[in-house]
C-alpha cells in the first residue's frame, strides 16, 4: 500500500512540474507576442502621422503643380491605399498575410512619393513654399521615425520566433496557436530606400 503511494505521490508531482513548465511556455510566448504587437503599435502610430501628413503635402503642391493632376492623384490613392493595409495589419500584427499587404502598399507609397518629389524639383516656387518646407521636413522626421519603429518591432518578432521555434516550445506552440509573425521587411531592394522628401 505504502509503495503504490509513494508512485502515486511521484506521479502527481512529475505532473504538477510537468503542468506548471507547460505553463511557463505559454505565458512567456504570451507575453512575446503582446510585446511585438505593441511594438507593431508604435509603427501604427506613425504610419498614421505620415498619411496625415501626406493630403496636405498635396494640397500645397497642388496650387503650383497644376499640370501634374496625376502625380498629386497617384500620391492620394497611393496613401488610401496604404492606410488601409495598415488598419488590417494593426487589427492583427501576427497575421503574415496582413503584413505582407502593408509592405506592399507601404512600398506603392514610397513610390508615388518619390515621383512627386522629382517631379516638384521642377517648380522652383514650390521648393520655396514655406508650408512646403515645413511639411516635408515633419515628413523626413516620421520617416526616420517609422524606421526606429520598424526596428523595434522586428527585433520584437525575432525574439518571438526564436523562442517559438525552439524544442521543446515548437511542440506546444503549435498545441496553443502561436503562429509565427511576420518580420516588416522591404523585399524589393531598390524599395529600401526612403522617399527622398528633402527640398535643397
Amino acid at each position: 500500500m505504502i509503495p503504490t503511494l509513494i508512485v502515486l505521490g511521484v506521479l502527481f508531482l512529475i505532473v504538477v512540474v510537468l503542468g506548471l513548465w507547460i505553463t511557463g511556455i505559454y505565458n512567456s510566448l504570451v507575453a512575446l507576442r503582446n510585446r511585438f504587437k505593441n511594438a507593431f503599435a508604435q509603427i501604427d502610430v506613425q504610419l498614421k502621422r505620415r498619411y496625415d501628413l501626406i493630403p496636405n503635402l498635396v494640397e500645397t503642391a497642388k496650387g503650383y503643380m497644376k499640370h501634374e493632376s496625376s502625380t498629386l492623384e497617384a500620391v492620394i490613392k497611393a496613401r488610401n491605399i496604404a492606410a488601409a493595409a495598415a488598419q488590417t495589419a494593426a487589427a492583427n500584427p501576427a497575421d503574415g498575410n496582413a503584413m505582407k499587404g502593408l509592405l506592399s502598399a507601404e512600398a506603392g507609397l514610397g513610390g508615388a512619393l518619390s515621383r512627386l518629389m522629382v517631379v516638384s524639383e521642377q517648380y522652383p516656387d514650390l521648393k520655396a513654399n514655406q508650408n512646403m518646407m515645413q511639411l516635408t521636413e515633419e515628413l523626413t522626421s516620421t520617416e526616420n521615425k517609422v524606421s526606429f519603429a520598424r526596428q523595434a518591432y522586428n527585433d520584437s518578432v525575432m525574439t518571438y520566433n526564436t523562442t517559438r521555434e525552439v524544442f521543446p516550445n515548437v511542440v506546444f506552440a503549435g498545441m496553443f496557436g502561436f503562429l509565427p509573425a511576420e518580420l516588416f521587411k522591404i523585399e524589393d531592394p531598390a524599395e529600401r530606400n526612403a522617399p527622398k522628401v528633402q527640398f535643397t
